[in-house]
Order: C-alpha cells, then structure tokens, then sequence
C-alpha cells in the first residue's frame, strides 16, 4: 500500500534535488547490472544541510498521521535523514546495526527502546523493498513493531507490493514519475534526457 505524502511543493524540492546532484541524467549501472539513463543519489545531502532540513521536514509532514515511538534509520543513506527527522520531531532514534559488535554489548540495534514500541523505518529509495525487509528483520527481532517505511522517493517498481505484502505501509515524499515530471515542467533537464528516463521506467513496470 503506498500513501500519498501530500506535500504542497514537490516541483520546489525536485528541482533542489536536481541542484544539488541528487538526481542526475547519463549512464549509470545500477546495482543489479542493468544500465540507467539517471541516476538519484540521496547520499549528497549530507552535504548541503539546508535541502537535508527540507527533505526531512517533507517526511515528516508525509508521515503526520503515523504513530510511532522512534524513528529507525537504515544505514547508510538513511542515517542522516532519521537524525534530521529525528532533531526536527524530537522523537528519538535507533538503527540496525550492519554486523553485531564482537564486543561489548554486541547489540543488532542501537539506541534506547523497549519492546513493543512502534518504529518508522526511514530510507532515501525504494526500488524492489528487499532491502528494506533485510534491514527491518533485526529491528523486529528485538521487539520493535514496523508497520511503516518512509523514503524520499520511490522508484515505482515492486516496493510498494513487497512491502504490503510483509504488512508495511509505504509513504514516499516523490515518485519517481512525479519527479521527472517536475524537473520537465520546470524546463531544468534536457527533454530527451527525461524521455529516456521515462521510458526506462515504463520498461521496468512493464516486466
């Protein structure tokens, strides 16, 4: 099940995405072999703090209506987008660790919950949802409740299903059609680029 997020200017915050080079045009391989005519890489807003603050603030308003304890980030690229939420809403934070510490504690997840709170899993992508279920299991293994995911923009592949199939709601603040459509009508990327872009996304509904 995806959830519209509602936010009043997705042209405006495309369009930064775009500035930034969060959303680039050419040829890229993805992860599963295949080539891309774009590319989102959400790992820059690291580095520009202003548009990190307004992406946040977008995922917060997109998940208004969601009751949850604490937000949990999934390492790497959504780590910095849960701190952000997390400084906003004052809500406090966990994450799955990647590998258990050999030492000390040997914690999965880090950060100070109990079982049974409700955690919002935050992302930058989503593009099949594996990921997101691999990154969710320790999270439930340690008695936290995940009923829904947040990420920045959904790739509009089979997340949202694989997703709702584990009984997870999706909220995204921009799919991936919508923003492509925001950069055209804003006149920022070269027709034929887009045009290439959407057709690579047909293709992959298509399959």
């Amino acid at each position: 099940m995806w959830i519209d997020c509602g936010v009043a200017d997705k042209g405006s915050l495309a369009v930064a995405l775009h500035r930034i080079g969060a959303v680039r045009f050419g040829d890229f391989v993805l992860k599963d072999g295949r080539n891309s005519p774009f590319y989102v890489d959400l790992r820059v807003l690291i580095g520009h703090p202003n548009v990190l603050a307004d992406v946040a603030a977008a995922m917060l308003r997109c998940t208004a209506g969601v009751e949850y304890d604490c937000l949990a980030g999934i390492p790497y690229a959504g780590l910095p987008l849960a701190v952000a939420m997390s400084l906003a809403s004052e809500r406090p934070l966990v994450y799955p660790r990647k590998e258990a510490k050999a030492y000390g504690t040997k914690k999965m997840v880090e950060g100070v919950f109990k079982a049974g709170d409700c955690a919002l899993v935050v992302d930058d992508v989503i593009t099949t949802g594996g990921a997101k279920l691999e990154a969710i299991a320790p999270l439930r293994e340690v008695g936290l409740v995940v009923s829904d995911v947040v990420v920045v923009v959904d790739r509009e592949q089979s997340g949202s299903h694989t997703l709702e199939e584990a009984g997870i709601r999706l909220h995204s603040v921009l799919k991936v059609r919508d923003l492509l459509q925001a950069l055209r009508e804003r006149a920022v990327v070269a027709e034929a680029d887009l045009r290439r872009a959407l057709d690579f996304i047909a293709q992959d509904s298509a399959s």
